[in-house]
């Protein structure tokens, strides 16, 4: 069986990609970076999620990207949008405050050094361009810039980033997970949690994890805050 290595935030898409790349037959070493989020439940997802879906290797490591990359998701004092009209979530040229400079290109990179280590050469990221927040590095063109990058950037190269996701809508990544078996109940998509841990139902997020479940005429199971949708 060969190996692969999938990065893991414990949210819906990450979730997604791992259980697609245990159908294609790989043994896969789950990778999570606390890069300095601001709330800890998506490590704690993270964790559920690679428990449940059979992980060969589940890693955590720290590095926090706060001194360098100002973003809602790291700085407390930049507030997360709410309640924003579908139409601007992801809409050309709108790049949200929520956007963290440069993160996946950092998380791929250190991917990429745990597959060279392995001896792996598959690399699974759950990016999405459809029903997205409109991150410039959730776009097909970043991934195959990040491949051809990692064949020059390694010793022998022969590395494949697999976006399984990435022109599916949420509809479709949610029916495709539950044909594989996934409990998106152990996942979390929120920006803006509750100290329990429970979504806002408000962000943009939350929103369009809200929109992909009722799109796919499936029973959302988010523990939303109190009062949410009542």
């Amino acid at each position: 069986m060969s190996a692969a290595v999938v990065l893991l935030s414990g949210g819906l898409d990450s979730t997604t990609a791992l259980a697609m790349a245990r159908r294609d037959g790989f043994a896969c070493h789950a990778l999570t970076v606390r890069y300095g989020q601001l709330h800890a439940c998506e490590i704690d997802a993270a964790r559920r999620v690679a428990a449940a879906l059979g992980a060969a290797d589940h890693r955590v490591i720290e590095l926090d990207l706060r001194p360098l990359a100002r973003s809602a998701l790291t700085s407390a004092d930049i507030a997360v949008p709410k309640d924003r009209p579908a139409a601007e979530i992801g809409a050309p040229g709108d790049v949200p405050v929520t956007y963290v400079p440069a993160r996946n290109t950092i998380l791929l990179a250190l991917a990429l050094a745990w597959a060279e280590t392995l001896g792996a050469r598959d690399l699974f990221v759950g990016v999405n361009v459809l029903d997205a927040s409109g991150y410039p590095d959730c776009r097909p063109e970043f991934v195959t810039a990040f491949e051809a990058l990692a064949q020059v950037a390694t010793r022998g190269g022969g590395f494949r980033v697999h976006a399984p996701l990435i022109e599916l809508t949420k509809a479709e990544i949610i029916r495709a997970g539950t044909a594989l078996g996934v409990d998106y109940g152990m996942t979390h998509s929120c920006y803006d949690p509750a100290t329990d841990g429970a979504a806002c139902g408000r962000c943009d997020a939350c929103h369009l994890r809200r929109k992909g479940f009722v799109d796919a005429g499936l029973v959302d199971p988010t523990r939303y805050v109190a009062g949410f949708g009542a």
